[in-house]
């Protein structure tokens, strides 16, 4: 697996998705999914897989180690599977979920473009349920309730 893989895969993304000029996209390194920004790398120190970052949103002030606590349980009990992580980006308070896509001849443009809506699907119930929701839904956690919690 090389480079010259992960540049077919982006393209066939596009081709997938409809975006006319993979060359930008491979520039720039991200695009726009479902309101998700996503970023693409593939790295010289793991030449067989790709890496998609996806930016979920900012925690609020004040909020930022309950919600740190939930990113860590979701990765034991949800990502853990998928070759992903959730995390927090110390910089922007941003929540960054990275997943690791191995380039195996079974993935292609239209396996990518499914897996970018699937983990859109997770940044709208981050965003919908956990980023905006009031302190009290979580009151539940400490008890053993982990409702919230939806793969």
């Amino acid at each position: 697996m090389s480079y010259e893989r992960y540049q077919s895969l982006i393209g066939e993304l596009c081709e997938a998705t409809g975006l006319p000029d993979s060359a930008a996209v491979l520039k720039r390194g991200t695009m726009e999914i479902e309101g998700f920004e996503v970023q693409f790398a593939n790295f010289e120190n793991d030449p067989g897989a790709m890496y998609l970052n996806f930016y979920y949103g900012i925690v609020t002030a004040g909020r930022t180690l309950r919600i740190f606590r939930l990113l860590l349980e979701a990765n034991l009990s949800i990502y853990a599977q998928d070759q992903a992580q959730l995390g927090l980006n110390a910089d922007t308070g941003g929540i960054v979920l990275i997943v690791r896509v191995p380039m195996s001849d079974s993935i292609n443009g239209t396996w990518l473009a499914e897996t970018l809506t699937h983990y859109a699907e997770h940044g709208r119930y981050w965003q919908n349920n956990i980023l905006s929701s009031t302190d009290e839904m979580f009151a539940g956690i400490c008890a053993g309730d982990y409702f919230w919690i939806r793969a």
